[in-house]
């Protein structure tokens, strides 16, 4: 099932910072009025809303869990008319059924994975374009840590919403995929503009750069992506969103066809996808 429409705008909201963000910016010649929040659920889920000021409409980004979202809508004031689901798993949809309840929004969810998600009503796969008011958004399939997992990617908005294939300077864990499903996945994200910010759905920078610092540890900007990231975890800030460019520098996952990075893990050679999978596998045991 496909939403059509033409997206206009892009976000303004900034890494670090969880609050709606109100203030009209310009890039380039692209204004910048869509409004994000960005809040904290669970142990370490993030939960985003994405509200379009010009139609009232917002959607939550997945729904771990429904009091974290209600308490984003009693603080920005917004109506939710929206959820849209990345996956199954129910750290992602768990306030799914009551939030539909309570607000009779409209649940957009996988189309490889709807049955095992509750009170879907719209399904989407690959190349679908999802409304919400005036915004746009288009589905890339992104499997590997479901087998089903997609992302949102509101492109004049500069905006995606990658659930659990794609974190801040780390991946999701290869669960129900294989890793070359995986870094296909990963290779459609990178492949997005630099300047597209990236929404994921935990907070676990720190341990990824730990991580990824034992596979490339002279990577400058990896380097200055761990001093950022101490400093917003000190200051009580989420280390997202990020952006494409800079996880292009410096997250290891997104670099299994960087020479070097093939080289630290014995792999000189091999294809990026083998790399990759060694890559994660080291992750896993880390």
């Amino acid at each position: 099932m496909s939403f059509v429409g033409e997206p206009v705008i892009p976000p303004d909201q900034v890494r670090g910072k969880l609050s709606p963000g109100h203030a009209l910016l310009t890039i380039g010649n692209r204004k910048m009025t869509a409004q994000t929040h960005l809040f904290r659920c669970l142990s370490d889920n993030f939960g985003v809303l994405v509200h379009d000021p010009a139609s009232g409409a917002t959607a939550a980004i997945d729904a771990p869990e429904a009091g974290p979202v209600e308490t984003a809508l009693r603080t920005t004031g917004w109506k939710l008319t929206d959820i849209l689901v990345t996956h199954h798993h129910a750290d992602h949809t768990g306030g799914v059924e009551e939030l539909k309840a309570r607000h009779k929004c409209r649940v957009t969810a996988p189309r490889n994975e709807a049955s095992r998600i509750p009170a879907v009503d719209a399904i989407v796969s690959e190349g679908d374009t999802v409304k919400v008011g005036g915004l746009t958004a288009h589905v890339l399939e992104t499997p590997g840590h479901t087998a089903g997992h997609i992302a949102y990617v509101f492109d004049k908005d500069r905006l995606a919403f990658v659930g659990d294939t794609l974190f801040s300077i780390g991946c999701g864990r290869v669960i129900e995929g294989t890793p070359e499903m995986m870094w296909t996945s990963l290779l459609k994200l990178r492949a997005l503009p630099d300047d597209t910010q990236v929404y994921c759905g935990h907070e676990y920078t720190v341990a990824n750069i730990r991580f990824a610092l034992t596979i490339e540890p002279d990577n400058k900007d990896l380097q200055a992506r761990a001093e950022e990231a101490k400093r917003q975890v000190a200051a009580g800030q989420a280390t997202i969103p990020t952006t494409v460019g800079e996880e292009k520098r410096a997250n290891v996952f997104l670099r299994a066809d960087v020479p070097a990075v093939a080289a630290a893990v014995g792999l000189a050679g091999k294809p990026s996808a083998q790399v990759f999978a060694e890559v994660r596998a080291r992750k896993n045991k880390f």
